[in-house]
């Protein structure tokens, strides 16, 4: 049973080349003295926060939930304190809490960088979810949005934010998109962000939760040291198919294919093209796991000057676990990117795989080509997600807006400053070295300062085994290197899924999701409710 009370909407109509999305959450205006409208030498007009707020019903685990779903925008202010961006959002918070100390609030996005949040927001643990047919494509319109029991929202409240430049997010004032474009850029937007919610919505005091998926992961590492040094301690943070490293494929470096074994293999278990008899396929990829840090990382550390006997042998190794001939194996020199695995493996039956989610098949122009044509996982489920959300921000949440919303940001990835500069660490003797800024982003070093500084923050990592976008063993390898003291390496979990990069679209695997979350935050915050 859902119901309906309209309260309040107001979405302005803006005038500016960017498209300037004018929707805003807010139980409040915004802070008296706040500029309303465009300065003289502002280029983009700045939008009043405002807000569309909606009462539900859900039922979970046999107990009706009353909610409320507020869409909106919240406005951000530059380090002059002048209005840059407008970012869109919707929350849902859970009716009747008393006391907000004991209920969590847990700020979700998803990545690209570029990445609107309605993947996340219409597939994984919020309210309601859209069914599809993964892993086969699913179709044309109608689609059907259903009440989601295994969301989350039993546990914590949930805040979907789209990052400035996607969604109904843009740049104003005088912002461009390039102040948001960036590592840090977006870490900043997104503090900014979240210390404005929590300011408006009175929640400074509730135990707080970063969930990101995908470069998603990238800004949570990133944000949780920024938070923890501005005075905002979380309890937790929710890693969902993680890239903390962008060095990994570096020219000369071997690290993408030795992390991507264990991915093919469970890829190829999958597929029945591995021998199952006999065997189990956690043990199996363990075995895969030893082979890629040992035998199969050596023989690659020798380059060109491997001999020919070792050449055949860790062919026959990387066949049994990749279920690729060993003439193909051999003919790319050992090394068989991620492209060319989805090509291979079912070339037989002339059919690729996806790349997000290897689960999906699709057919190709032909079955001669060196790369597959497109990504089954991806074109299969875009148009269920974009349809739905417009549906359901319409239909059920009473937001409109006459500006475009944008799933994925025109250019944004392309213009990306993947610049980053780490946080200080401490030199010889003690002293703070000032770290000096890194051409591509590595943050299992902010996560780490965030944990050191905050001995008691939990980190979840949840693993899909058929995601070739980010494979699972680079996000063990990179987690098991931000040299942790033993008592902070517990606080570390991980758990892994029969599904792709998008765990959700498998319905089994987010039923098991929403049970170990629910542990999780049970662990991280004893007596929340």
């Amino acid at each position: 049973m859902r119901s309906y009370r309209f309260r309040h909407l107001l979405v302005p109509s803006l005038l500016c080349a960017l498209a300037l999305a004018g929707a805003s959450l807010a139980f409040a205006q915004r802070a008296p003295g706040a500029p309303t409208a465009p300065a003289a030498n502002d280029t983009i007009p700045v939008p009043n926060e405002s807000s569309s707020v909606t009462d539900h019903e859900l039922t979970l685990d046999g107990k009706a939930l009353r909610y409320a779903a507020t869409a909106g925008n919240l406005v951000i202010d530059d380090e002059e304190e002048k209005p840059y961006g407008s970012i869109f959002y919707v929350a849902y918070t859970v009716s009747g809490v008393s006391d907000m100390r004991t209920r969590p609030v847990t700020f979700m996005y998803n990545g690209g960088p570029g990445s609107a949040s309605l993947w996340l927001h219409m597939g994984s643990v919020g309210p309601v979810r859209v069914v599809t047919e993964s892993p086969a494509a699913t179709g044309a319109a109608p689609y059907q949005i259903v009440p989601n029991q295994y969301s989350l929202l039993d546990k914590t409240d949930l805040v979907f934010i789209d990052a400035p430049g996607t969604g109904f997010s843009r740049p104003v004032g005088k912002a461009t998109i390039r102040n948001f474009a960036g590592t840090d850029q977006d870490v900043q937007a997104f503090l900014k962000f979240i210390e404005r919610y929590i300011s408006v919505n009175h929640r400074w005091n509730s135990p707080k939760f970063l969930y990101g998926e995908s470069y998603g992961t990238t800004r949570s590492a990133a944000l949780a040291d920024a938070l923890e040094s501005d005075g905002v301690a979380l309890n937790g943070v929710i890693l969902m198919s993680t890239i903390l490293n962008y060095f990994t494929q570096a020219p000369g470096s071997d690290a993408i294919f030795i992390g991507n074994l264990p991915s093919y293999a469970a890829i190829a278990w999958h597929f029945e093209k591995v021998q199952h008899k006999g065997r189990d396929l956690t043990a199996f990829l363990n075995e895969a796991r030893a082979f890629a840090r040992g035998p199969y990382s050596e023989a690659l550390a020798q380059g060109h000057n491997l001999p020919q006997a070792e050449v055949d042998a860790i062919a026959v190794k990387l066949a049994g676990f990749t279920g690729l001939s060993e003439q193909f194996i051999k003919e790319a020199d050992l090394r068989v990117s991620p492209v060319r695995f989805r090509k291979e493996l079912m070339r037989g039956q002339r059919m690729i795989l996806g790349r997000y989610d290897a689960r999906f098949e699709g057919t190709d122009i032909d079955a001669a080509g060196e790369n597959p044509g497109y990504d089954p996982s991806s074109t299969g489920i875009t148009g269920a997600f974009v349809s739905a959300f417009h549906d359901y921000l319409d239909r059920e949440l009473k937001y409109t807006s006459k500006e475009t919303y944008y799933p994925r940001g025109a250019n944004i990835n392309q213009v990306w400053d993947h610049t980053h500069k780490p946080p200080a660490t401490g030199g010889a003797g003690g002293g703070q070295a000032q770290t000096q800024p890194l051409r591509d982003a590595y943050v299992a070093g902010d996560l780490a300062d965030a944990m050191r500084k905050d001995p008691n923050l939990k980190v979840f990592s949840v693993n899909g085994l058929f995601d070739l976008a980010t494979p699972f063993f680079i996000t063990e390898y990179d987690l098991g290197h931000m040299e942790l003291e033993p008592k902070l390496r517990q606080n570390i979990e991980f758990a892994y899924y029969p599904s792709g990069h998008m765990i959700y679209l498998n319905v089994d695997a987010l039923k098991q999701l929403k049970v170990d979350l629910a542990a999780f935050y049970a662990r991280a915050v004893p007596g929340a409710r």
